[in-house]
Formats: C-alpha cells, sequence, structure tokens
C-alpha cells in the first residue's frame, strides 16, 4: 500500500512535468522541432549510456536504497529548474542537461522497479499488482495533463517543475516506510566481472524466444513511437490549434482509458492468456489510433479524433503494457531481472528512440508536422506483426514458454 500510494503520487507529478517541459521549451524557450528533438536524445543518451550498468548494479544490489535514492536526487534536479529560471539564467542547455541526469536516475529506478515488485509481493501475485501500478499511472494520466496545462497557465511552466519534485519526495519517504524487508541478494558465487554480467542479461534476451521477440518489437515501436514524442505538442498546439488548456485535457483522457485498462487488465489477461492479450490489445489500440494523423477540421472535430485515440487507445495499450511486464516477470529469474530490464530499456529508449527522434525532426521539417505523425502510427502498427509471427499468440501461461537449453 505504502508502495502503490507513493507511486500514484509520483506519477501524478511526472505527468505534469511530461506536459510542462515540452510546453516551457516551446512557449518559454523558443524550442522549434530540432530543439525537441534534442529533448528527446538528451533523456535517452541517458539510458544508452548508462543502463546497462544500472541492470548489473540492480542485480547485486538491495533494490529499495537504489528507488529510494533515485528519488530524492531527482526531484533536486527539478528544483533547479525554477531556481534558474528566477535567477534569469534558465536555458535550453540547463534543460537538456537536467533531462540527461533525471533520465540516468529514472534509468536506475526502471531497472530496479519491476525487479522489486515481486520480491515484495510474490511472483503469483504480479499480474494483480502491475494492474494496481498501472491504475495509479492511469489516475495521473487522467489529473496530470490537466494539471499541467492549467498550471502552465496560471504560474508558468518553470514552476509546474515543483509539483514533481515534491512527488519525487513523497514517493522516496513512501520507499523508506516501508518495513517489508527485503530478501537479501544471493551470495555471489561467481568471479564474473560486471561486464561479463551485462552480456550474460543479453545472451538471455538473444536466445529467448518470446523476449526477442518483444525486444525486436520495442526497437521498431519505440522508433516510430519518438515521432509522437517529439511532433505530438507541435502537432496539437500548432497544427490543430488547441490552447494548453485544451491539450491537457486531451492527453488527461488517455489516463482515463489507461484507468478503465487497468481496472479489466487482470480478467483480460486471464479469459485471453498472456501472448493474445498482449497481440490484441496493441492491434486495437492501433486501428483507433489512425484517427490522429487524419485530425482536422473544425476544432470540436479535431479535438475529438485525438480525443478518442488517448481514450480509447491507452487503455488498451495498459492491458497490453500489464500482459508484457507481468511475463517478463515470470519467466526470467529473479536474480537476473534487472539486467534483462536494463536490456529492455537500452534498446527502446537508449538506442531506438532517440535514432527516432532525429529522424522525426528531419522529416517533419522535410515532409511536415502531419506527414511524420502518419509515418509514427504506420511503424507502430507494422512492428505489431512480429508479435504476431513470434510463439506469443500460443503463450497462454508463462509454463507454455519453452526455453531450448
Amino acid at each position: 500500500m505504502k508502495l502503490w500510494v507513493g507511486q500514484t503520487v509520483s506519477a501524478l507529478g511526472s505527468v505534469v512535468t511530461r506536459t510542462a517541459v515540452p510546453l516551457l521549451a516551446l512557449l518559454v524557450l523558443g524550442a522549434g522541432p530540432f530543439e525537441m528533438a534534442l529533448l528527446v536524445v538528451s533523456a535517452s543518451l541517458a539510458v544508452l549510456l548508462v543502463g546497462f550498468l544500472a541492470g548489473a548494479w540492480v542485480d547485486r544490489l538491495r533494490r529499495r536504497p537504489l528507488l529510494i535514492w533515485a528519488d530524492a536526487l531527482r526531484a533536486a534536479l527539478l528544483f533547479s529548474i525554477p531556481a534558474a529560471y528566477l535567477a534569469g539564467i534558465l536555458g535550453m542547455e540547463q534543460l537538456y542537461l537536467v533531462v540527461f541526469l533525471e533520465g540516468c536516475l529514472a534509468t536506475l529506478f526502471t531497472a530496479a522497479y519491476p525487479a522489486y515488485v515481486p520480491s515484495l509481493i510474490g511472483i503469483d501475485r504480479v499480474v494483480e499488482g502491475n494492474s494496481k501500478l498501472a491504475t495509479s499511472s492511469s489516475l495521473a494520466e487522467i489529473g496530470g495533463p490537466g494539471l499541467g496545462g492549467g498550471l502552465v497557465q496560471l504560474i508558468g511552466a518553470p514552476f509546474a517543475m515543483v509539483v514533481d519534485a515534491i512527488s519525487f519526495l513523497i514517493s522516496a519517504i513512501s520507499l523508506a516506510l516501508i518495513r517489508t524487508p527485503e530478501p537479501p541478494r544471493p551470495t555471489r558465487t561467481s568471479t564474473a566481472n560486471i561486464r561479463q554480467e551485462i552480456f550474460e542479461g543479453l545472451q538471455l534476451v538473444r536466445r529467448h524466444p518470446v523476449l526477442l521477440p518483444l525486444v525486436l518489437r520495442s526497437i521498431i515501436a519505440h522508433v516510430a513511437g519518438a515521432f509522437f514524442g517529439v511532433l505530438y505538442v507541435i502537432y496539437l498546439v500548432d497544427d490543430l490549434h488547441l490552447s494548453a488548456f485544451l491539450f491537457g485535457v486531451v492527453v488527461s483522457a488517455g489516463g482515463v482509458g489507461s484507468l478503465i485498462g487497468s481496472l479489466f487488465a487482470s480478467r483480460v489477461i486471464a479469459r485471453l492468456g498472456f501472448g493474445p492479450a498482449l497481440i490484441w490489445s496493441a492491434t486495437g489500440a492501433s486501428v483507433i489510433g489512425v484517427l490522429t494523423p487524419l485530425a482536422g477540421g473544425p476544432l470540436v472535430l479535431a479535438v475529438a479524433m485525438v480525443f478518442l485515440p488517448q481514450l480509447i487507445g491507452d487503455g488498451l495499450q495498459t492491458i497490453e503494457g500489464v500482459a508484457e511486464l507481468s511475463l517478463i516477470q515470470n519467466v526470467v529469474p529473479n536474480q537476473i531481472l534487472g539486467r534483462v530490464n536494463a536490456a529492455l530499456e537500452v534498446f527502446s529508449h537508449g538506442i531506438a528512440y532517440p535514432l527516432g527522434a532525429l529522424l522525426a525532426a528531419a522529416l517533419a521539417g522535410w515532409l511536415g508536422v502531419r506527414a511524420g505523425i502518419a509515418i509514427g502510427w504506420a511503424g507502430m502498427a507494422a512492428s505489431i506483426l512480429l508479435l504476431v509471427l513470434s510463439p506469443l499468440p500460443r503463450i497462454r501461461q508463462p509454463s507454455d514458454v519453452v526455453v531450448d537449453a
């Protein structure tokens, strides 16, 4: 319960920042597509540089202290933005640096968090636990963007960051208050150095019948998804002429959908099985998602066409995410789970996402922002084929996964 409450508050603050940072860059610092792409690259470079090391540390050390320190240091970083703005020295360079350092800490947190949850609640309850944690993210998506957009209009984008900084402090305190003892890390019997341990994690991913297609699909989906990460704010604000408040409302619709998806995720997975639930939810999100690049006409119609993919698509993607994470936690041994989580993060956010961001900026300058959004949607839709052609359609339970010796 403490973990859940802390992550709910932290997720709310993070969504506020996710809304405020691009608006800060766009409206206060005058950023264009290239500068917006560099923001994405800054965060992704952090994942690339520290991701594999973070995974190895997570498998060597107790996970909860890592989570606490990551949250506390992220709070300090975010407080520096309004401080610099008040001093009159805030620029894109500081924003790049803060995003990079926050990304380093977030990478450590992301590697440790999924590895900590099974040890806290038990492997047999990870679907239920991941669904509840997805509910936290969904609640944040409902209130966060609207709150973020409202705070940007009311007090300015730099000061909206304070909300996330405080939320990280609350999360760190909630983790510190957990009294359930974390199982000690297994005594290391191997003399392998950290590079060999990283390679061990990569080898498992390479030869695993489920992890490999998930990674390959994730690479393509994150290259395509970066088009949305770079261009979505520009598309809604400049092309479709949404105000900061309407932008927040549209993104909040994704939170409502995600909340519904999180409440039904365990039932869908139980009914369809892990693999089919993952594939069908991804397919449904792709089908409704085509409305986004087609949006236009009167403002009411344009808002509706970007509102529905957020509402329905995000709900389906939440089910997909719960199914994928729970399956990985079930089929990967705990002693190597941190390295596997880190490998997935490096390939998706450390390599694929920045490449997609730079490609998005280049193509948007050539073809236009709407065309870039369309390319992003098409790439994400095409990536589902890798799941369809894998063993996943036949994987109803983790025990159905057969790993060659």
